[in-house]
């Protein structure tokens, strides 16, 4: 199967949802070339297979995985790889199947080996708070029972004994992605840590 077909077949297969999402992180890239928001807004599976091409050119698979393994998708990923005979893997990472985006060597996830340093130093709960809610780690209820908590260190208690408990590993990755975003030293410190 060349790279057009793989990468159609696999932005076919994901859920309404997951297609938002992929389009959405495929924005919010960091990584150039850069992709605006009006060019993926509203556009069908087509347009974001032609985007991607056009974009990314030869390395079009290997940014679909890239976004697809961001936002939890690696089934997805793993066979758009194998459908486009792409061997790739994440940056840092020594295998093609790649680990959760806050896995640790030892296996434990990194939220759950650092959670009195998250709960006792995370400030900005609020907006946090708004993206688990936004990517449906938590609900609307575990939302508002949370918010209300007055204090920063009781409210990351509740969410790590609560909704980030019950969310599993791809809750703990998405929650991870959102703490590199708006505590971006202080998870740089941690992972200095062993």
């Amino acid at each position: 199967m060349d790279k057009r077909q793989a990468v159609k077949g696999m932005l076919t297969n994901l859920s309404k949802d997951e297609f938002t999402e992929f389009c959405e992180e495929l924005v919010y890239r960091e990584k150039p070339p850069l992709v605006a928001l009006n060019k993926v807004e509203g556009k069908s599976v087509l347009d974001i297979m032609k985007l991607l091409l056009s974009t990314f050119h030869e390395k079009a698979v290997e940014v679909a995985a890239e976004v697809l393994h961001t936002i939890g998708c690696n089934e997805a990923r793993a066979k758009l790889l194998k459908d486009a005979g792409v061997k790739y893997s994440e940056p840092g990472s020594s295998n093609t199947a790649g680990p959760s985006a806050g896995g640790t060597a030892d296996g434990e996830h990194f939220v759950d080996k650092h959670r009195t340093e998250l709960i006792n130093r995370v400030n900005c709960v609020a907006d946090i708070l708004d993206q688990l809610l936004e990517k449906k780690v938590i609900t609307q209820s575990s939302y508002s029972e949370i918010l209300v908590i007055p204090t920063t260190r009781q409210k990351m208690r509740e969410l790590f004994s609560g909704p980030l408990n019950a969310a599993g590993p791809r809750g703990k990755d998405v929650f991870y992605r959102i703490l590199e975003k708006e505590e971006q030293y202080l998870i740089e410190e941690l992972k200095g840590k062993k």
